[in-house]
């Protein structure tokens, strides 16, 4: 819009402030910004599993180069590594995965503990068949050194070697009966340890041998396994 005034013989033009764009922003916002790279404010760490495993490298982790009061340390603490038993032990139980809390930065050294362990999924849908009962017990248990751990185990009735009929289906009686020894095996073997030596009887298994064992007299069981644990 424009005005036209008139001093004495001059003519003078003047223009409304703000109405063209154009002319009033000085182009278009953000069209200089340097592109940077978000990994060039990053360092890697390497993850050190506890010395209960024979591999102690399991992997490196990213994190944001200490800037300030953000010091990288303090993000690495309380991260959480799923590792699969096959890459820390070189085993074949591959379907048992251990998850490992980075509780210390020692250089570039993230060290871990020992914070839960689990099945894959496909591992426990194979157990599972027809013809059969499952039989689930959980309790939470206090290790000698302070931790609180709840174990989750599993079974599966399992036919005589004699036997006919083709289920194997257990009575109410008797699945209750299993349960409370399954209960009391789980509770005597960790209740007596410290963590470290709860791991070392997690990774051959040992507790599903010594259920196993004990509810023979009740009712045969096959595939009985420590299918989970947490730390609390």
């Amino acid at each position: 819009v424009f005005r036209r005034l008139r001093f004495g013989q001059c003519w003078s033009v003047r223009m409304a402030v703000g109405k063209n764009k154009r002319l009033s922003k000085g182009g278009k916002k953000g069209s200089k910004k340097k592109v940077i790279d978000p990994f060039s404010r990053k360092e890697w760490y390497d993850v050190k599993a506890p010395s209960m495993f024979t591999q102690r490298q399991i992997g490196k982790t990213l994190v944001n180069k200490t800037a300030g009061t953000k010091i990288s340390s303090d993000f690495l603490k309380g991260r959480v590594f799923e590792v699969s038993l096959g890459d820390l032990n070189d085993s074949e139980a591959d379907f048992r995965k251990f998850r490992l809390i980075c509780e210390d930065v020692q250089g570039r050294n993230c060290l871990t503990n020992f914070h839960g362990m689990g099945f894959t999924r496909d591992k426990l849908c194979s157990m599972v068949k027809k013809h059969q009962t499952l039989i689930e017990a959980t309790v939470a248990v206090k290790t000698t050194d302070g931790f609180l751990i709840r174990l989750f185990c599993i079974g599966f009735t399992k036919r005589h070697q004699m036997q006919h009929k083709k289920t194997c289906y257990a009575q109410s009686t008797k699945i209750r009966a299993i349960r409370a020894k399954m209960v009391e095996v789980m509770q005597r073997e960790v209740s007596t340890s410290d963590i470290r030596e709860v791991v070392n009887k997690l990774i051959p298994d040992s507790i599903a041998k010594d259920i196993e064992k004990a509810t023979l007299g009740i009712f045969p069981l096959h595939d009985v396994a420590i299918r989970k644990v947490k730390v609390l």
